[in-house]
């Protein structure tokens, strides 16, 4: 999978607030809805918070991945947020999160959305890339970082 595919420089933010997870996924609605107006910002938001109640979807190591699917997206469209604080996103373990990278795909494509979500959280076991991530200071600099082949 190749990240410039999904994710865009005007979709990766830098020092971004998010007071809360439920914040956290509003913002996340409103900037991909902005940028794929087909989108409905309240229909998203609703996915989001659906698919975190089927369970969290905060990785570990301050990392969570937020997904779910869209009748209304015609391509796997990704948002890459670092957060200025670390904020309980109920991680599997316990630990804050400052790295949130959104992905909303097809309805249709379950085999393509299980395939990025992995190549994802495999990329986010990286303490190189992690490390490298939390240093950008712009959203510049954090989208050459993410996109850098591994």
């Amino acid at each position: 999978m190749i990240i410039e595919n999904i994710l865009t420089p005007g979709r990766t933010l830098c020092g971004v607030q998010g007071a809360s997870k439920k914040k956290v996924l509003e913002t996340i609605a409103e900037i991909i809805s902005e940028h794929v107006p087909a989108i409905n910002t309240k229909d998203l938001f609703n996915s989001l918070i659906n698919r975190e109640r089927l369970g969290t979807t905060g990785l570990g190591k301050g990392i969570a991945l937020p997904h779910c699917r869209s009748s209304a997206c015609q391509h796997p469209t990704g948002l890459l947020i670092k957060l200025s604080e670390p904020i309980d996103f109920d991680s599997v373990d316990k630990q804050p999160v400052d790295l949130v990278f959104a992905l909303i795909v097809p309805e249709e494509n379950t085999q393509e959305h299980l395939n990025i979500l992995q190549a994802l959280a495999e990329r986010f076991h990286s303490e190189v890339l992690l490390s490298q991530m939390r240093a950008a200071e712009t959203p510049q600099a954090l989208y050459s970082i993410i996109c850098r082949p591994v």
